[in-house]
């Protein structure tokens, strides 16, 4: 080596870090530095790299061959300038092709000091738009800029098809003690796959997916892919303004619950050709006319969030800001939100921050330590699952998971979130023994740290996006999940009904001549109706795993299966709390569901599952069209007891109120197989009162057994209501009535 060139190399300790992989500075060492005697010195690494030239000057036509002064491939040379000045790199491969592009190692840091700030303060609300792979210009420049966090790397590159997947060729600079490294990348562009290459302190490498790439493989393929920065051009501002503007607690809701890889049958994907999935634009019409018939107001989307394996349904996340591959791009998803919000559907995503995967490329163990979620499996693991539990305590952690949910309501404009496994999060001792969980500083169950975070979530999501909905899957009696965080609760819209599913369907299920013994399943869930603002799901988990179909718990020969099946659902929308009915349901799928195949579609080809459909659809316009039935849901002013204690017949009665108290629904249910003719009950209105729908009706697949229209009242006290009238009940079906205005 010339004495020339040996003035050109870095220092020894530095040059060693890049040639082992192993700096977390290379803008320290490579790009355009002050050289010896004033004169500009500029240093390119690349070791697939044969030659390298400098292009200066007056739109990059002055050439410079630099000098390759180390055979692992680093070149450099001077310049007898004192000033920076802008330029170009062509790099010249073994194989005779050449690549030219702006340096990256020329530019200063494109992220700012209070993005780094925000980020470990776990404050940053935008963090998705500063954390992950962006298409931006730098000084003119167009290109990509890379930042991930992994404060105990060693060093972390970007590795694609670009640098051929050479971890050598781009490595990143640790920005101080942020623990972010970012890279700036000129000439790239939407829709280059890429990782990061990780080598740890103890001198392990491999690849990481991106916990922020909002773009992913199709799987078994699991690399980012840079999203096309180009905004999605949305149409649904009047909704938008509607939804801020609307008192969701007070107005209708009933969802339709939905698995999009096996609602309907496969289509195409534009990735692979292959008949696999549907794509987003195809689903939001075919499902948005489905469900824009069927009367419902929301969808909620199992999760749909990149997860690697079909089986899990969406709940083993590793891409919490990027939808899944399997059915499009992420505009496509934009286009299925705004077309559902076209035709006046919400849109409810299903999202899982309690655990993620410990699938290899995504978050555990990320930069070789436990940094996403506890060192400590006591804390840190999830046995039931297999999975890693999030450390709630982590500044970095709450920010990317708060991060991720407002990504969804902004980039979406999704309008709300049901967070999935709550109680999983609120307890230490989740599903563990005594001796696998660690108390609370207070010595108690209790993870303070969860806590926290779903309060700080709720405050937020709330605040930045009025009239959306988050929905607790929630399922023990935690107080006040939800109640707003300043009146010490959790701060969630809404939480699941999980006892009123268990009892309700343990009642249901029972052959009816037992029913009478167990009446109190069936009554019980309207002593704390009122405890918490309730959603009433007979959801996907309750049709798996041998759990049978809805219709198939159901006890008695065909015909009362689909009586009795209709007498559930009326009596759901009559139960104070908003709705949620897991695809399938409405047609009575006959077998439990199979995530690996569509539903039976078949089945309306055969009279009393298009009937069943028919009831569900009239039932659901119904509870619409009532605002008995949703404008007063949370407190006791919107329901009264007629009679919920004739057990001995196994018969139920209420009436659901308005909140003016002005237009009454009154529901009466008979749940057993044998028809009263000549049954009583107290009326709160005095004249004349129709019946409005009946489950036994000859069109919903009944015997027709009905009461003609009007009914008049007769005085006398009776269920604690000065007037009553006598009607008949069908066998296993409910008959609601209303006053019939003069």
């Amino acid at each position: 080596m010339k004495k020339n060139e040996t003035n050109l190399l870095p220092a020894p300790d530095q040059l060693r870090a890049l040639l082992d992989g192993r700096t977390a500075d290379p803008h320290s060492i490579l790009g355009m530095h002050s050289g010896p005697g004033g004169r500009i010195l500029i240093r390119v690494f690349d070791p697939m790299a044969e030659a390298v030239t400098v292009f200066r000057g007056k739109e990059f036509q002055t050439a410079a061959v630099l000098t390759k002064i180390h055979d692992a491939g680093l070149f450099a040379a001077e310049f007898p300038v004192k000033k920076f000045f802008a330029y170009e790199v062509e790099k010249q491969f073994g194989n005779g092709t050449t690549f030219r592009s702006r340096d990256p190692y020329s530019f200063l840091p494109a992220i700012g000091e209070m993005d780094l700030y925000l980020f470990n303060s776990g404050e940053h609300h935008n963090v998705y738009n500063a954390m992950g792979a962006h298409c931006m210009t730098v000084d003119g420049v167009p290109g990509v800029r890379f930042t991930v966090w992994a404060p105990n790397a060693e060093r972390v590159s970007v590795v694609g098809n670009f640098n051929c997947w050479d971890g050598r060729r781009s490595p990143m600079r640790l920005m101080g003690n942020s623990g972010i490294w970012e890279l700036f990348i000129p000439a790239l562009e939407a829709g280059e796959v890429y990782k990061y290459e990780i080598r740890t302190r103890n001198g392990d490498v491999f690849t990481k997916l991106d916990p922020y790439a909002w773009q992913t493989e199709l799987r078994p393929s699991n690399a980012g892919i840079v999203a096309n920065p180009a905004p999605f051009q949305w149409t649904d501002s009047a909704w938008l303004e509607k939804r801020a503007a609307t008192d969701i607690q007070h107005s209708p809701m009933n969802i339709y619950e939905v698995h999009l890889g096996s609602w309907q049958g496969p289509g195409t994907t534009p990735t692979t050709g292959k008949d696999d999935f549907n794509n987003y634009r195809q689903l939001a019409h075919a499902l948005g006319d489905y469900v824009l018939d069927m009367g419902y107001t929301h969808i909620e989307l199992l999760p749909i969030c990149e997860h690697p394996l079909d089986q899990s349904w969406g709940y083993q996340v590793t891409g919490f800001y990027a939808p899944t591959a399997r059915f499009g791009t992420p505009e496509d998803f934009a286009y299925f939100v705004n077309h559902m919000h076209s035709l006046g559907i919400g849109v409810i995503l299903d999202w899982v921050p309690a655990h993620f995967p410990k699938d290899a490329f995504s978050l555990g163990r990320f930069d070789g330590t436990a940094l996403y979620e506890h060192a400590d499996p006591r804390q840190g693991e999830q046995k039931d699952w297999g999975t890693y539990v999030f450390n709630f305590g982590r500044n970095e952690v709450r920010g990317f998971l708060i991060g991720s949910a407002l990504y969804w309501l902004d980039r979406f404009h999704v309008d709300g979130l049901r967070v999935d496994a709550v109680a999983s999060m609120l307890y230490l001792d989740y599903s563990r023994k005594a001796g696998e969980w660690i108390p609370n500083k207070y010595g108690g169950n209790e993870n303070l740290e969860a806590i926290a975070f779903l309060k700080r979530l709720n405050e937020l999501t709330h605040e930045q996006y009025p009239g959306i909905a988050m929905i607790a899957e929630e399922s023990t009696s935690w107080p006040g999940v939800s109640k707003p965080s300043y009146l010490g609760g959790l701060g969630f819209t809404f939480k699941w009904n999980m006892g009123w599913m268990h009892d309700t369907l343990e009642y249901m299920e029972l052959d009816p001549v037992y029913r009478s013994y167990n009446h109190g399943k069936l009554t019980f869930s309207l002593l704390y109706a009122f405890s918490e603002n309730f959603v009433l799901p007979l959801s996907h988990d309750e049709v798996v795993h041998g759990k049978r179909s809805l219709l198939n718990k159901m006890p008695g020969d065909y015909q009362q299966k689909f009586a009795n099946l209709r007498a559930l659902y009326a009596y759901m929308a009559m139960h104070p709390g908003k709705k949620l009915l897991f695809m399938g349901g409405e047609f009575a799928q006959w077998i439990e569901w199979n995530s690996n195949a569509p539903l039976d579609w078949n089945l309306l080809d055969y009279p009393q599952h298009k009937a069943m459909q028919a009831m569900v659809r009239d039932l659901n316009r119904f509870y619409r069209g009532n605002p008995a039935l949703w404008s007063d849901d949370f407190t006791p002013n919107g329901f009264q007891w007629l009679d919920g204690g004739d057990y001995r017949q196994s018969v139920v009665s209420f009436i659901r109120w308005d909140r003016e108290h002005k237009e009454p629904v009154v529901i009466i249910l008979n749940l057993t197989p044998v028809v009263r003719d000549s049954y009583t009950t107290g009326i709160p209105l005095p004249g004349e009162w129709e019946e409005v729908f009946n489950t036994d009706r000859s069109e919903y697949g009944g015997t027709n057994l009905l009461n003609s229209s009007p009914m008049r009242t007769q005085d006398g006290l009776y269920h604690g209501q000065p007037w009553h009238i006598t009607l008949r009940l069908p066998w296993l079906g409910a008959v609601i009535l209303k006053h019939k205005k003069s």
